[in-house]
């Protein structure tokens, strides 16, 4: 981890460069395939750079920051379109911020005395209740030979969910507390989805929802109302960015584990697209009152989700051992804490 913490150090400085760069170029050079031109050298830049960790909470995280999310940013960018280009005034530092995490700014954002309003408290009790239940699942993991597999793999999935609410909660508080930026929330109680457009529209990880559709969903609509028309072009839009999604999902695998994909993660999305494309096309084709009712659709639509999970999307984490990987870097973190808190206590009795 102490090599991860210095190649870190060094990236920094490089990812920071890059986007100044970026910046200038919007100055300089037109949106269209010019100003793609000069951006692809950036683009190759961030697929490689996550490379550089072995850590794959590191490699996670970063594979997901800068291949995917700045990269889509500066796809959009290139045309402009997205957010880098929807703040025509937009400063330096926030054009850096917004293009290298998971940021969207608020809308006519409200303000108290002329400052940003401070977090909801509700807010930071349910971050405190999921970080709490995070250190439970990793204490009841030392007695995994004990549990059966299937419930160890439906426990992975909230693991998975509470970890991302931390990390993207720690980023808004950052750009809260640098920039006074208020940051519109990434998740919307995915638990109480309704159906798979519910979930995987207005409640699952809605940053990569935002960025996939003026990148995929779009374009590929735009292109399908030619063949299919209007009513039906978004079946093919929808099952277009699924496929998309699980292709950055196995590059974000491939980072993580370093072994070769076998595609099954992709699978799992695609037959998300497939039985949400199925969705669309019933609710468009039958009235309201021939519609399940919340209380049958909301437990199908969770259940659903944790059965594929738990069949197509954890093996592959398994498979490439980022379980036991993550669990080592928790102990290793663990004892880095021990031995500063050691330290600490003994310095003060001296």
């Amino acid at each position: 981890m102490e090599g991860d913490m210095m190649n870190l150090i060094k990236v920094c400085p490089s990812v920071v460069i890059s986007l100044c760069y970026c910046y200038w170029i919007r100055k300089l050079v037109p949106p269209g395939i010019k100003r793609l031109v000069f951006l692809l050298p950036i683009i190759c830049l961030y697929i490689f750079i996550p490379l550089s960790f072995s850590s794959v909470h590191l490699t996670g995280t970063i594979g997901f920051f800068l291949a995917w999310l700045a990269n889509f940013k500066l796809l959009l960018f290139a045309f402009d379109m997205g957010p880098l280009s929807s703040h025509p005034l937009i400063s330096l530092p926030r054009f850096v911020a917004v293009a290298c995490f998971p940021i969207k700014i608020q809308q006519n954002q409200p303000r108290q005395n002329g400052k940003t309003p401070h977090p909801n408290p509700s807010s930071m009790i349910r971050y405190a209740i999921e970080g709490l239940a995070l250190g439970v699942l990793l204490k009841i993991y030392d007695y995994s030979d004990r549990i059966h597999p299937k419930a160890i793999m439906c426990m992975y999935c909230f693991h998975i969910y509470f970890l991302l609410e931390i990390i993207l909660a720690m980023v808004a508080a950052m750009a809260r507390s640098m920039m006074g930026l208020e940051l519109e929330p990434q998740f919307n109680d995915p638990l109480s989805s309704t159906s798979l457009q519910d979930f995987w529209g207005r409640r699952w990880n809605l940053m990569v929802t935002s960025i996939l559709r003026p990148t995929v969903y779009d374009p590929t609509l735009k292109a399908a109302v030619n063949v299919v028309g209007p009513k039906w072009a978004p079946l093919p839009a929808v099952f277009g960015t699924f496929v998309v999604s699980g292709l950055m999902h196995e590059l974000i695998l491939f980072y993580m584990g370093r072994l070769q994909p076998t595609f099954w993660m992709t699978w799992f999305f695609v037959l998300h697209g497939i039985f949400l494309t199925v969705e669309i096309a019933f609710k468009r084709a039958l009235t309201a009152r021939c519609r399940l009712p919340r209380f049958v659709s909301g437990p199908l639509t969770v259940g659903f989700v944790l059965a594929t999970g738990i069949s197509l999307f954890l093996p592959e984490f398994i498979r490439c051992q980022i379980d036991v990987k993550a669990f080592q870097e928790y102990a290793e973190l663990g004892q880095l804490l021990n031995n500063l808190t050691c330290g600490i206590f003994h310095n003060s009795n001296l």
